[in-house]
Order: structure tokens, then C-alpha cells, then sequence
């Protein structure tokens, strides 16, 4: 337990760079955003805040409330789940706006969303995993707590990419619409990737399977788009999500 008594002031930087990511996206056309846009926000955004007050009331004498609040972060990741692969109807959506309408897009093709929506389905089948195994391993402290930890690198891409793509987007606006955009995807993974990592490191976990299940999926993410461009994946997702 000691081990992880100052993890709470850590567990500040995932949530920076989730925020920091996500911010022009969400509060830049706030107003736009649709319901289910701000449901899935919001869930996050808690998980992440209970993924630093969590950690604090577990190392500094406030197991039972650790323990109440505990069961209620269960039903906020349940809801993080569910309201990410809700909102996949969007990714298909802008497929179809694409095909109708590709200057507005710019570099922007169907097989980048296709991509986003398929890397999703794992990201959260994975993400939905860790909390299942956190809960098995209730009592054993250190699997709990990591399964826990490592969420946090399941679920930053959408965010953190978003971010970078945007950053990456406006020093390249010259070059509209020919810009390389999986090159901040990479840029962003990268970034995720060197996170886990020094996590891991610094708490003895790099042999974990949660470590290994975090890397799996963030290093699946790069194969974003010759999975996008899949005829067979298109049609899969096309078939099972209606824009």
C-alpha cells in the first residue's frame, strides 16, 4: 500500500493530457456537440478524477470510502464503455458525409473514421476487460490497483490523438488538403506508448498482463489504416453500425 501512497499526484498527468487533448474538440464547438458527445465527456472525465481520488482515500485512511465509492466507479466505468461504442455511429456517419461531400473533409478519407471506429471496438473491449480483472483481483492490492492504473492508457488515444492531430493540422495548413494525417496518430501512440512504459517502470509492473494488454492495444492503433482500408471491415462495421 505505501508503494502507492503519493500515486494520486501521478495519476494528475494521464488526466492533463487527456484534458489538454480533448479540449478544442469538446469545448471549442461546445454548443454543437450532441448529447451523446457530452454523456461520454463527462463519464470520462469522472473516471479519470476517480482514478486520482481513489487511489489518495485507499493511502491515507479512508479505506471505507475508497471502498463505497468504489462500487459507484465500477457503475462510471460501465458507463464509459457503453457510451464510447454508443457514440460509434458517428464514425460511420462521417463516412457517408464524406462520400457525399470530400472537399469539406480535406485529407479526411472514409477508411481514417472506418479505422477509428474498428481500433474503438478493441479499445474498449480491452478497456471493459481491465475493469473486470480489477474487480477479481479486489483483494490482492497491486493486480487491483494496476488493472486500474492502465486504464487510463486504454482510453487516451481518441483524446490525446484529437489533440495532436489538431496541433499537427494547423502548423501543416499550408499543405491543405494534402497532409499526412496518421503521421500525429503515431506521434500520439508514441506518446502513450513512453507513458506506459515510465509507468510501468517506476512501479516494478512491466512484466504485468495488464502492462502487456495496454501495449497490445496501443501498438494495434498503428495499424489503423490498412485496417480502415479493409473491404472486409468496412462491410463488417457498415453492417453492424448505422450512421
Amino acid at each position: 500500500m505505501q508503494r502507492y501512497k503519493n500515486l494520486y499526484l501521478w495519476m494528475f498527468i494521464p488526466m492533463l493530457v487527456m484534458q489538454l487533448g480533448i479540449f478544442r474538440d469538446y469545448w471549442g464547438d461546445f454548443t454543437d456537440n450532441a448529447w451523446s458527445v457530452h454523456v461520454h465527456y463527462w463519464t470520462g472525465t469522472i473516471w479519470y478524477l476517480y482514478l486520482i481520488l481513489q487511489p489518495y482515500w485507499a493511502t491515507h485512511g479512508k479505506l471505507n470510502l475508497h471502498r463505497t465509492n468504489g462500487i459507484i466507479g465500477m457503475f462510471i466505468a460501465g458507463a464509459v464503455c457503453l457510451t464510447a461504442l454508443s457514440m460509434m455511429h458517428r464514425d460511420i456517419a462521417t463516412t457517408e458525409a464524406i462520400m457525399k461531400n470530400p472537399e469539406r473533409f480535406g485529407p479526411f478519407k472514409p477508411w481514417f473514421f472506418y479505422g477509428v471506429a474498428a481500433v474503438e471496438i478493441v479499445m474498449m473491449t480491452a478497456f471493459g476487460f481491465a475493469i473486470i480483472k480489477s474487480i477479481i483481483h479486489r483483494k490482492q492490492i497491486e493486480h487491483h490497483a494496476w488493472w486500474l492504473i492502465t486504464t487510463v492508457f486504454l482510453i487516451m488515444m481518441p483524446a490525446l490523438g484529437r489533440g495532436v492531430q489538431n496541433v499537427y493540422i494547423g502548423i501543416n495548413r499550408k499543405d491543405w488538403p494534402n497532409i499526412d494525417i496518421m503521421a500525429p496518430i503515431y506521434i500520439a501512440q508514441g506518446m502513450i506508448i513512453a507513458m506506459l512504459l515510465i509507468a510501468a517502470w517506476k512501479y516494478n509492473k512491466l512484466k504485468h498482463p495488464a502492462t502487456y494488454l495496454a501495449m497490445g492495444v496501443n501498438m494495434f492503433i498503428f495499424l489503423l489504416e490498412p485496417i480502415g482500408k479493409s473491404e472486409a471491415v468496412q462491410t463488417f462495421l457498415k453492417t453492424m453500425i448505422k450512421g
